[in-house]
């Protein structure tokens, strides 16, 4: 698997994953947070995989049905509300064997389920020292609408770092110049 061995709440939160300032409270929040992950769990990490994004009627048979596919399936769950009970919209599929996993990690992202694009990446939680998930202030991904985003899952890898020139700094009324927009962006405007 290709994931960070450690979980750092600062690299997290900068695009580049050269950040050395927390930029928002939730990136503070997770610095000061000890996060104990489940021991009663008796699944294999490795073969494990977190599902985001599904719609809230989603529900274990249906995403047992459409993993199926990809090899057997030890256990599925839905992570649902302790008081109400209702879906919060994510959970793990957990394979027998570890090359299942990575078929499953390789097709199955942005599938569509229930008419949701679904989100397909391995469990972090077991496999990552440090980790503190996006309750608690950490995690990876999110909306730039929130402030909250986050970098380094297989939603928003890090990008390259690189040299700003100085005419290409952004201001408040910034516009990338229409010659360097990447293709398919351009389209949009």
């Amino acid at each position: 698997m290709w994931y960070s061995k450690e979980y750092d709440p600062i690299q997290a939160g900068s695009i580049d994953g050269n950040g050395d300032v927390p930029h928002d409270n939730a990136i503070k929040r997770a610095m000061n947070m000890h996060y104990k992950p489940p021991q009663h769990l008796k699944t294999d990490a490795n073969c494990t995989l977190f599902i985001g994004r599904l719609s809230f009627d989603t529900v274990e048979s249906t995403l047992q049905d459409y993993f199926s596919r990809f090899g057997d399936i030890v256990n599925v769950s839905i992570i649902r509300n302790n008081v109400t009970g209702l879906s919060e919209g994510y959970g793990f599929v957990t394979f027998r064997s570890e090359s299942d996993t990575r078929q499953a990690y390789r097709q199955a992202n942005r599938a569509r389920i229930d008419d949701h694009t679904i989100l397909v990446d391995y469990e972090r939680s077991r496999l990552m020292k440090h980790w503190v998930p996006r309750r608690l202030g950490g995690g990876y991904g999110g909306r730039k609408e929130s402030g909250q985003l986050r970098f380094g899952g297989r939603d928003r890898p890090f990008r390259e770092a690189g040299n700003v020139p100085s005419d290409y700094k952004r201001s408040d009324h910034w516009k990338y110049p229409y010659r360097h927009r990447a293709k398919d962006r351009s389209r949009d405007q």
